[in-house]
């Protein structure tokens, strides 16, 4: 399949659900759009919202979740093997660019358009982030007054918690000693990163900001004057075979989706154990963008 680069659409709420009412009156093709996401729960709650959006316009999806990390699945995407994935701005950018320098969501934004492979488009950014961010338990906090990462500067024995693949990331151990002056050492926590952190077994942790555990558990995340992270919205990565009205639906859902959107959806995933599909169509159906 041949690809090509287009403009990515840019729509207030108002508009965007004016669009979803009237694009049911489209004839979708029959070939289905190949939808992906990551092995991670909210990550695949958006991209059902996606799916779902889209069959309600008749449009055939075939669902191909749980995929693992950029790795695996930006190869994919690249071939056109998967013609729709719910990505993050700030993450997307580093694994092409690992040196970018931008940090405010708009320039990310506008960064990551640029830096897609020929082919792929940056769908309308969401509203909604989930990124990464550092997190204590709010007694580390208070032992050793932190409000932001550069207070670690003082505090010595530091075991950050996180992926494997965090060791060699920007933001990781490299960059908190080149941005902050912070020296940690490393552990690889993988799925238990939180509850590591709750038992101290590590002192602080890479922890998404929609999880919604930050809450639940009180956790403190630490403010990042220096932007070590990068902004990290919600974005469609669209192939060419996502045609514009299909567009138009996917660019509703994402207008639509707000942070606290996103970590109430992560709430019902963690404290109801309901499946993403249940999650997501009733987020839809409170958003008049399903019926």
């Amino acid at each position: 399949m041949k690809l090509t680069r287009i403009t990515a659409i840019a729509l207030s709420i108002g508009a965007v659900l004016g669009v979803a009412g009237c694009a049911t009156a489209s004839t979708p093709s029959a070939e289905p759009i190949v939808i992906g996401s990551q092995a991670y729960y909210s990550n695949e709650i958006i991209a059902e919202t996606y799916a779902l959006v889209l069959e309600n316009a008749g449009y055939t999806v075939d669902r191909q979740f749980s995929l693992g990390q950029r790795d695996v699945y930006v190869p994919a995407l690249e071939a056109g093997e998967i013609d729709l994935f719910p990505e993050y701005t700030g993450n997307l950018l580093q694994f092409f660019v690992p040196d970018a320098t931008e940090t405010a969501a708009d320039d990310v934004y506008a960064a990551l358009a640029k830096s897609l492979p020929a082919g792929l488009t940056a769908l309308t950014m969401s509203p909604a982030t989930d990124q990464d961010s550092y997190n204590v338990t709010k007694e580390f906090a208070s032992k050793n007054k932190l409000e932001s990462i550069a207070d670690l500067a003082t505090v010595d024995g530091l075991i950050l918690g996180g992926a494997p693949e965090l060791a060699e990331r920007p933001y990781g151990p490299t960059g908190l000693l080149e941005k902050y002056g912070v020296t940690v050492s490393f552990q690889a926590t993988g799925d238990t990163t939180v509850d590591s952190l709750v038992a101290g077994i590590v002192n602080m942790a890479n922890v998404y900001s929609a999880d919604p555990r930050i809450q639940q558990l009180g956790l403190v995340t630490l403010s990042d004057p220096k932007g070590l992270f990068l902004a990290s919205n919600v974005v469609p990565i669209a192939s060419e075979k996502v045609t514009a009205d299909a567009r138009k639906l996917i660019d509703a859902v994402s207008a639509a989706m707000t942070a606290d959107d996103l970590v109430a959806m992560n709430v019902r995933s963690v404290d109801e154990k309901l499946s993403a599909a249940v999650i997501a169509r009733d987020w839809l159906v409170s958003k008049g963008l399903i019926k």
